[in-house]
């Protein structure tokens, strides 16, 4: 077995799962389903500007579910880049299709905490009550309700997540927790270096400094509002960085004499980059030998040129990760057991505001509200945004 799942599968195991809670959940849910809900979703049909080409649409309720399928309400459905990008179309990813009042359109969302509302024939190992996220990945998660496949569906532990922690749980802290254990078998007192500053960044400083294992962390200026570079600095050292800096001082000829003296002969084998870029290529000077460079985004829009050099005399390794193939590659078993390990870890809450679209009254009001909100993701280092439909 692999050494991430054997740790995922060791760390399942030693996890209970309480049914408490889930007993307060199945109340809840029976309460809360026998009340009538209008039924929306956040649709396109055509790529380009989501401040354009989204819209809400309300539907009919769901039909029981066929055998083999839950029916699911969704609690909070996070807005994230890749899921902008799909609306754009310069995503590498098919939305999931409905239609709706007759007219087929794409429904977006990846990711987003549901909670089970009816359980179709011939489902085991699922209640009414349970929080799940959906294993299928583009699943339309910007919805009120959606009809999921039992063997699509991943059950949350019953008790540990808040509503933003779980419905935030599958993409930014799956993704850090991966990579932090996929391509090395890390050890306390061990050295990452990345230039990730938001979520996934901060998953990482998160879930290393739990394992000891020590973080330096470049940011970007031109994305940081003016004057709040120390705030920003300060918040990822609450996290756990034990150094930040900013993208200018890769220029300053001392740093390198610096990570050399804290490093102490323990040089840093893993570098974590979603940027890429000249300054990408900088850091790498900072690595030791048979170090491995993990790419998992390229924000800056510029290709990753590395040194021959790096490759030639230090043994240097280039991979790219990408979450959602890691859950298409692995079982059902295997992502309900990551999942088990990332609440235990009790990761801090990201910072975030719930759009609620389920008050409005018509679904150009809701329109309305969706895209003014949408407007507002493009300010820097903006909060997350939860959809509540």
């Amino acid at each position: 077995m692999a050494p991430l799942l054997s740790l995922l599968h060791q760390a399942a195991t030693r996890l209970a799962r309480p049914h408490t809670l889930r007993a307060v959940r199945l109340c809840a849910a029976r309460l809360s389903s026998s009340a009538p809900a209008l039924n929306r979703a956040v649709v396109f049909s055509e790529n380009g500007n989501p401040t354009q080409v989204l819209s809400v649409k309300s539907y009919e309720p769901l039909p029981p579910p066929p055998p083999g399928a839950l029916n699911v309400r969704f609690r909070l459905s996070p807005i994230n880049p890749s899921d902008i990008n799909i609306v754009q179309g310069v995503y590498p990813a098919k939305p999931t299709r409905v239609t709706i009042s007759g007219k087929e359109l794409s429904v977006g969302g990846n990711e987003g905490l549901a909670e089970v509302v009816e359980v179709g024939d011939g489902v085991q190992g699922f209640e009414v009550g349970d929080w799940v996220i959906s294993g299928k990945q583009q699943a339309g998660t910007w919805s009120t309700t959606r009809t999921l496949r039992a063997d699509d569906t991943i059950k949350l532990p019953a008790q540990g997540l808040s509503e933003v922690n779980a419905a935030t749980i599958a993409v930014n802290p799956a993704t850090a927790f991966c990579m932090l254990h996929e391509f090395l078998d890390l050890k306390e007192g061990d050295w990452v270096l990345q230039n990730g500053d938001r979520l996934v960044g901060q998953a990482v400083i998160q879930i290393a400094a739990r394992k000891g294992i020590k973080t330096i962390n470049f940011v970007r200026t031109r994305h940081v509002i003016a004057n709040d570079i120390d705030n920003l600095i300060a918040s990822l050292t609450s996290l756990g960085a034990n150094h930040v800096f900013t993208y200018e001082s890769l220029e300053d000829r001392t740093l390198g004499k610096n990570i050399k003296q804290w490093t102490a002969g323990n040089p840093i084998r893993l570098m974590l980059n979603c940027v890429g870029g000249p300054t990408t290529l900088a850091m790498t000077r900072y690595l030791g030998e048979n170090a491995h460079l993990v790419s998992y985004g390229a924000m800056s829009k510029q290709p990753l040129a590395l040194p021959t050099s790096a490759f030639i005399f230090k043994n240097l390794q280039a991979h790219g990760h990408w979450q959602s193939r890691w859950y298409k590659e692995h079982s059902r078993q295997d992502r309900e057991d990551l999942m088990d390990v990332l609440t235990a870890l009790q990761l801090k809450e990201p910072e975030h505001e719930i759009l609620d679209l389920s008050d409005e009254d018509n679904d150009g009001l809701a329109t309305q509200k969706l895209r003014h909100a949408l407007d507002r993701m493009e300010r820097p280092y903006g909060r997350k945004i939860l959809l509540r439909l």
